[in-house]
């Protein structure tokens, strides 16, 4: 199956997990969507992902989902920058998610990251999506 929007078909995955409260959800495994995760992780959205190989089949990433009193870490997830629309924002620019309780992740010349980590290393970037 070919997938268009890799990380809009993540996201969604992530998004339909939590709202079912599975404790791990899969995807194909990807650099970006490894990338991606990694910030999740980092940032404490979710407990880590691990990269699944069977014979016989494209590698996966087994994500573990994070909950908090039984309601998950992850409120709100969205798409930011799509295939129809790409979203750029400068250093300066950077926009605040819920002011300072939220993160956007951006893809930059340094590699993918938070909007905290882009300030401090002041490079700006796609904005892949939002996370609160």
């Amino acid at each position: 199956m070919s997938i268009n929007d890799p990380i809009g078909d993540l996201i969604t995955r992530l998004r339909n997990a939590q709202l079912r409260r599975h404790a791990t959800t899969t995807a194909p495994a990807s650099k970006l969507r490894g990338w991606l995760l990694d910030v999740l992780a980092d940032e404490g959205y979710i407990r880590g992902y691990a990269r699944v190989e069977k014979d016989g089949e494209k590698p996966q990433f087994e994500i573990e989902l994070k909950y908090f009193d039984g309601a998950p870490v992850i409120s709100n997830i969205k798409r930011v920058s799509k295939p129809g629309r790409r979203v750029y924002s400068s250093v300066s620019d950077l926009p605040s998610v819920r002011n300072g309780l939220g993160i956007s992740i951006l893809s930059t010349p340094k590699g993918v990251m938070s909007d905290q980590a882009a300030r401090e290393a002041n490079v700006g970037g796609e904005v892949l999506c939002q996370v609160y």
